[in-house]
């Protein structure tokens, strides 16, 4: 894998499995973090993105809200 990314995900999301899905088609490393499991990290996810929902990447700094292949191939290439 060449990218590292990090992905805030919860298991009831589908739309989650979809982004991460994307991410291991383009060979992208990441790590995954679980919001529903970890209080803490809900709030992190608020910090960094202003954002509640998930899936939410973040790619070289890019915060990508969703399922959003052209914003991730756009971040990876920057």
């Amino acid at each position: 894998m060449t990218e590292k990314a990090v992905i805030y995900t919860s298991a009831t999301c589908p739309v989650c499995g979809m982004a991460k899905d994307l991410l291991n088609s383009m060979d992208i490393e990441y790590k995954e973090i679980k919001v529903d499991i970890n209080p803490v990290s809900t709030v992190r996810l608020i910090v960094k993105t202003g954002k509640f929902t998930v899936p939410q990447t973040i790619i070289k700094g890019t915060v990508i809200s969703g399922f959003n292949p052209d914003k991730v191939i756009e971040a990876v290439h920057r």
